[in-house]
This record gives C-alpha cells, structure tokens and sequence, in this order.
C-alpha cells in the first residue's frame, strides 16, 4: 500500500472541502424490459439440479458418492440486482457505449458475460485518460461494491449515463460513516483497505463537512496495535508507517482515536468483526475508566453474508469427507467460508468444475499462499463411500454449483443422465 501524507510533516489546518454526490442515474428497470432481462439471466445461471437438491433437503447420494449442499449459498438479492441491471442496461441502450467501472462482482462468469454483451471495463483502482474520453452518450454502470466519490463526481462532471446498481448493505455502512463523522467520530473500518467496497466506503467516512476521518484495519494483529495506542499512547509516526495507505488525509493518532466508531466490509467473517468491536471497545473502557461513550458501534455485515456463514456451520456439522467451495478468487465472501472449511476438513477453494481434474487432482487456490495450487484429495480416491459438501459465496451463480455436482459424480463413475434422472 503507498504510504499516505503525513500529517506531522505536512500540516494541513483546512479541512478539504465537502464532496458532492450526484450522479446522473438513470432507470431501466421498466416492466418489459426487465422480463425479457430476468428470462435471459435465468437462462445463464439457473440450475434446475440445484434446485431439485434443495427440495430433497439438500443432498443427493447415488450408489456410494453423496453430495451435501449448504442451506444457503449463491447468488444474493443484492448481486441479483446488480446482473439484472447490467443486462437491462443493454436492452435499454442497444447502441450506446456501455461501460462498467471494475467488476459487477467477483465471479469471472458472469464478468465474463458481460464482455460478451460489448460492456466495456473502466479501471477501478485509478482513474486514468480513458475517464476522461466519456460523453453525455455514454452509459456506466457502478458496481454492487459501489464506486468512491472521486469516481462519481468525475462520472457526473463527463455528464454520463449512470446504472448504480450498489448494494443497499453497502450504502447502509455508508450512511453509518456520515453519521459518525457528523458526530466527531471517527470510522474504523475492519476490511481491505485494497477493495472496491472499502474504497468507496471510506471515501464517504469525510461526511458532508468533509472533516472526518477513517482507519482501516484488517486483522487482529491490527486490531492490537490501535488497542495499545488507544490505551497506552505511543509514536504517531511509526503508527502511520505501520498503516500506510489505511487511513484519512490528515489523520493523526494521537487526536483521531479518541472518539472512535466501527463499521465493516459488508462482507467480512462476522466472528472477526465481532471480536474487532469488542476488543476496541475494552481499549476504550480501559483508557476513559470504564466509560464507552468514545466508542460506537453498529452492525454492518451483510444478511447474505451472515446467511451463508451460518448455514456452512450447520453443514459442518453433518459427516463429510471433503468440501468444496465455489466461487471468484478475489471474492471477500467465499474467501471467509473457505477459513471456515478448513478448521473443520479438507476444503478446497475452486472457480468451477473444471478446477476437479481427476480424482487425483484438484486445482484450488491457497488463502495462505495466495497462490492457485494442485492438490491430491484423498477423499475422492478409491471406491469406497464418499460425502462432498458444497458451499458458495453470494457471487456464485446456480449453474456452476450444477457443473461442480455433475462432475463430482463423473469422476465417481455416474453419468449426468443418472443425475438428472435421480
């Protein structure tokens, strides 16, 4: 991450100028277009396997391979919507240029639909020239993630057409942010300090005056270092160094920690953020004499998120040999299930059906490693019984979850027809 300006080498007494939001949205959502969208999504994503395997309670077994499946997985209201308002943005302005700022969301599939339907990608992590060729003819969409305000206001000073198709959960944190810098307080934001939602997140932490400020930490390691300088004090500058590009213009330890509020990336593991606030909130207790009201909190994790975290629990708690979570690589989300997969068994993190190989092979992407990897599952070896579980983040569609199922019971020896007819 690059190191951020420092405000004890470069004082700065004016505080930035507040930042309008305005973006010129623009609505497809009208009945004959959206029945034509919803037909042709269905078409792409929708798994009837999948929706049959739900109807039996979620598992399928076929001679001695078994397939278990999470209550909840795949494709939430918030991700839905989003597609659904890429596609229409199509059928609605056939002849437009029609671009995309980043990802919809984190599958390649449905990415990848997209580029098939002639919608251009914008650079995400910076504006570049390309922004700057835009017109009042052009069409671009804001990703689930949202987009950060610089971004909006370039949109609407190019006088584009704009689809924001941002997540009401995201656009709750938010206003959540808004509302502590209102107060004084400033945001501590447990996510990515790297990723498209916590960008746009923490540019809204400024609040209509433009005066507050934000810290984004990510881990509990993190989560130490803030608690001992809230409690203990310590060098603001080696602090700065530590979460270089984590935090605000201007933002100063020593005076910025006093009043404190938590929110999160929507789509963090719930247990983490939990212990986040409540070890921030001790810090703050110990330092003020057992008086919390420096430290706010509000509960930001998406109900998807939270949905599908909960339901992988419950399916731990059935017999499995092995599981396989499906989902985009940089999906935040589906990478939280696999941390929850692998204290429990063998868990491999896949894009699709085409990551199983053989039964003697799986390509899968390592978390600690950051890296795709081959692995040899044993699991899936031999001829005895076998029990696959199956998850998903909120990013994945229906139809790759089918091709995952087919292809498990492939390499045990059963057809597809066999499937479909079970």
């Amino acid at each position: 991450m690059s190191q951020a300006a420092n405000p004890r080498e470069t004082p700065s007494p004016v505080a930035p100028a507040p930042r309008a939001e305005k973006p010129l949205r623009v609505n497809v959502r009208t009945p004959e277009v959206m029945e034509r969208v919803q037909a042709e999504v269905e078409e792409h994503y929708r798994s009837l396997i999948v929706e049959k395997i739900r109807a039996r309670g979620g598992s399928l077994t076929i001679g001695d391979t078994r397939v278990r499946l999470a209550k909840q997985f795949g494709f939430c209201y918030g991700v839905e919507r989003a597609i659904d308002l890429a596609y229409a943005s199509r059928r609605v302005f056939p002849e437009n240029r029609i671009f995309l700022i980043g990802e919809i969301i984190h599958n390649p599939e449905v990415n990848r639909q997209l580029r098939e339907m002639n919608i251009e990608t914008l650079p995400w992590k910076e504006m570049d020239a390309q922004y700057d060729t835009l017109t009042g003819d052009d069409v671009v969409i804001v990703p689930a993630f949202g987009a950060p305000l610089d971004f909006m206001e370039k949109l609407d000073e190019r006088g584009c057409k704009v689809v924001d198709t941002t997540c009401g959960d995201v656009m709750k944190v938010w206003r959540r942010v808004r509302s502590y810098a209102g107060d004084g307080v400033t945001s501590i934001i447990h996510g990515k300090a790297k990723h498209e939602e916590t960008r746009a997140t923490a540019s809204r932490a400024a609040g209509k005056s433009g005066a507050g400020h934000y810290l984004i930490i990510l881990t509990l390691e993190d989560t130490e270092i803030v608690c001992d300088f809230i409690r203990n004090g310590g060098d603001p500058d080696a602090f700065l160094e530590r979460f270089g590009g984590a935090y605000s213009e201007g933002f100063d330890p020593a005076r910025h920690l006093r009043r404190v509020g938590v929110a999160n990336q929507t789509t963090m593991l719930k247990s983490e953020t939990e212990e986040i606030q409540n070890r921030i909130r001790r810090a703050i207790a110990d330092r003020d004499g057992g008086d919390e009201t420096n430290f706010q909190v509000f509960d930001t994790i998406c109900g998807a998120t939270q949905e599908r975290q909960d339901a992988l629990f419950d399916l731990l708690g059935e017999p499995m040999d092995m599981l396989l979570v499906v989902g985009g690589y940089n999906s935040s989300n589906t990478s939280h299930l696999v941390e929850i997969g692998e204290k429990a068994l063998p868990t491999f993190f896949i894009r699709g059906a085409s990551c199983l190989k053989s039964l003697e092979e799986v390509l899968h992407f390592d978390l600690h490693r950051a890296e795709e990897v081959t692995s040899y599952p044993k699991a899936l070896l031999g001829d005895g019984p076998v029990t696959v579980g199956i998850t998903a983040g909120a990013s994945c569609p229906s139809n790759l979850i089918e091709n995952t199922v087919l292809k498990i019971f492939a390499l045990r020896g059963v057809s597809a027809e066999r499937v479909h007819a079970a």
